[in-house]
């Protein structure tokens, strides 16, 4: 009987689990997390004491707290990392990287300043340590408001995902060195920490090169699903073998569960959004609540409540901790104004799993005592409460762009002439550019909207609507008037979609520079003759429309439909789902993928069909009825 005791708190810590997000939702502006920390106090050490320790509670516990930094590091997406082409080139320490290590030096700065003087007044032993803490962040918190608020996309969301991004990587990379030395001694084994980060960046490389092999991506899709979930298996035992590597290193396990996800986040392509959802499904529905939970029970508030520097701490620490971040996150004000700025500076001084676990290894190595660790938890509970308010009531919401419609057609030839015809055809307004192309007249005699010039010039640009234009095409095969068409349409009308034909790679990449989307003829020509050979029917119904067969695209904003498997949807006539696009990336959809709000579906069917499937998804009814 013994033996299974350990599932009665098991089952405790499940149920809490369980019914600390119902509740959570009744409470606005309250993370689930810091719900679960609460919870944990209440029925732990510093509540009622109905948790008694166990090695297999604490074992999930420190399993959970790997799992979440396992997809913290998933969560890093090492190409933001680059500047936003279509944005002005400012100097350079404003551009993204360089501002956000400025910052995060900024941070560190006046944290270890502040440390130091803590320690003066006899509230900090070790400043180097406690300057560190207090200079983390929260990636897992600064994610999910960037996405609330629909900001990722935009260059002010990039900047702050970015300075997140840094600090979070290069805090936990600090941490690990200055525990690694604390507890060893400047010896020869800190230097294995740049080992692991060696091996991170081989396994990196080599894992993007084996991802992009046929052969491997089929046998991975074949065995990615029911019983077998290869890719879950994969990505579970990567993040082990790289804990294992951390451990027998000497460094600390969470640096190896972090640079684990980093490597999962780097091989999986558009394509491996499941594989995202469902590791998320394993950590938040089971492993990372425990861990949560488990630090509100070991919560020790004797040590807090009796040691009276600590209870004087927290309030320090609360203001060094906003301090250290607003001050450098002003340097944004330059690009984004003063209060664009300090919503910034507070969305970043959201702490939560980084700092709790720094300081729990501070208290393993003896850097900081009980009352200290309860004081960090304290501020972590604090900031990510209060932080995401404050960014909420700064953040100016953008107004919202006038309605785009129309698409421009530029450049001389038949393809163009091909293209206003198919365009007209489908009931898509369309406007043509050209300078001298054969059968221009014929398409003004019949209506069609027709501008004789060059598409290069602003003026004759905006005569032919690219101030209201949602698309425009540019067909010129001279690339340097091509370049200039597409840096119009994209820096002086911000037309959000410009497509472009390219004939040679150089050329393709100074477009895509623009954020233009690239056709390159031959390759496109390849994919088209692939078509033909492999999926003929399908290959027909997209090239071969008539009156009978329409696509369309919708964007689900149906609050009954969120959430629902797509087997679920019932979409009227013959309408049916080609494929799916979620945050930019694009998925082959199946009877069991989940719709969510915003996602782009494309359709197939009659038009009548489709029509009224668009209209379906895209009811707006739900959220405006009272």
């Amino acid at each position: 009987m013994e033996q299974h005791s350990a599932y009665l708190p098991l089952l405790l810590v499940t149920a809490l689990a369980a019914l600390v997000p119902v509740l959570a939702s009744r409470i606005p502006h309250i993370p689930i997390v810091v719900g679960e920390i609460l919870a944990g106090m209440i029925i732990g050490h510093a509540g009622f004491n109905l948790v008694p320790g166990h090695p297999s509670l604490k074992f999930l516990a420190e399993f959970g707290f790997t799992f979440l930094m396992f997809l913290s590091g998933l969560e890093v997406d090492l190409r933001v990392l680059s500047t936003d082409p279509r944005a002005p080139r400012p100097a350079f320490f404003m551009r993204p990287i360089p501002l956000a290590l400025l910052m995060l030096a900024g941070t560190m700065i006046l944290a270890i300043g502040s440390s130091f003087a803590l320690k003066l007044w006899g509230m900090a032993s070790d400043p180097l340590l406690m300057g560190l803490i207090l200079s983390t962040t929260s990636l897992g918190i600064v994610l999910p408001v960037l996405k609330e608020h629909h900001l990722l996309a935009q260059r002010y969301g990039q900047y702050l995902l970015i300075a997140a991004t840094v600090a979070d990587f290069l805090t936990l990379l600090f941490l690990t060195a200055v525990i690694a030395a604390s507890s060893h001694g400047l010896e020869l084994d800190l230097l294995l920490v740049f080992v692991l980060l060696a091996a991170f960046a081989l396994v990196a490389r080599m894992a993007h090169r084996f991802s992009s092999v046929p052969i491997l991506q089929r046998l991975v899709d074949e065995l990615s699903h029911a019983t077998a979930q290869l890719r879950v298996r994969g990505a579970l035992a990567l993040m082990v073998a790289w804990v294992v590597l951390a451990d027998a290193l000497g460094a600390e396990v969470i640096l190896g569960a972090f640079l684990a996800g980093a490597v999962v986040g780097l091989m999986a392509d558009v394509g491996e959004t499941h594989l995202r959802v469902k590791l998320d499904a394993i950590g938040f529905g089971f492993f990372i609540p425990i861990f949560f939970i488990n630090v509100g029970i070991e919560f020790n508030l004797d040590a807090l409540s009796h040691s009276t520097h600590a209870l004087a701490l927290v309030p320090l620490l609360v203001g060094v901790a906003y301090l250290v971040k607003l001050l450098p996150a002003l340097l944004l004000q330059r690009i984004f104004g003063w209060r664009e700025a300090l919503a910034g500076g507070f969305l970043l001084s959201s702490r939560l799993s980084l700092i709790i676990a720094a300081s729990a290894i501070a208290l393993q190595v003896g850097a900081v005592d009980e009352a200290t660790n309860a004081a960090i938890i304290l501020v972590a509970v604090v900031t990510c409460t209060v932080s995401p308010w404050f960014f909420s009531h700064l953040h100016r919401k953008p107004k919202e762009r006038p309605h785009r419609s129309g698409i421009i057609i530029t450049g001389g030839s038949q393809l163009s002439l091909l293209l206003m015809r198919r365009l007209h055809h489908a009931g898509e307004k369309a406007t043509l550019v050209s300078r001298d192309v054969p059968g221009l007249e014929e398409l003004r005699k019949r209506g069609k909207r027709v501008l004789v010039g060059e598409a290069d010039q602003e003026s004759v640009l905006a005569e032919a609507g690219a101030r209201n234009a949602e698309a425009l095409v540019s067909l010129y095969a001279n690339p340097k008037s091509c370049q200039r068409v597409c840096a119009l349409a994209r820096q002086t009308f911000d037309i959000p979609l410009v497509v472009a034909m390219a004939h040679t790679m150089d050329d393709a990449q100074r477009l895509q520079e623009l954020g233009v989307r690239v056709i390159q003829p031959f390759i496109a020509t390849a994919v088209a003759i692939e078509g033909a050979l492999r999926f003929p029917t399908a290959f027909d119904v997209l090239v071969d429309q008539d009156d009978d067969v329409e696509i369309g695209e919708a964007v689900l904003r149906n609050r009954d439909l969120v959430g629902l498997p797509l087997r679920r949807l019932e979409l009227p006539g013959n309408a049916l789902v080609l494929s799916l696009q979620r945050d930019g990336a694009t998925m082959v959809p199946h009877g069991n993928s989940v719709v969510e709000r915003g996602d782009h579906l494309a359709l197939i069917g009659d038009p009548q069909s489709v029509q009224a499937a668009i209209e379906h998804l895209s009811a707006l009814q739900e959220e405006t009825s009272t």
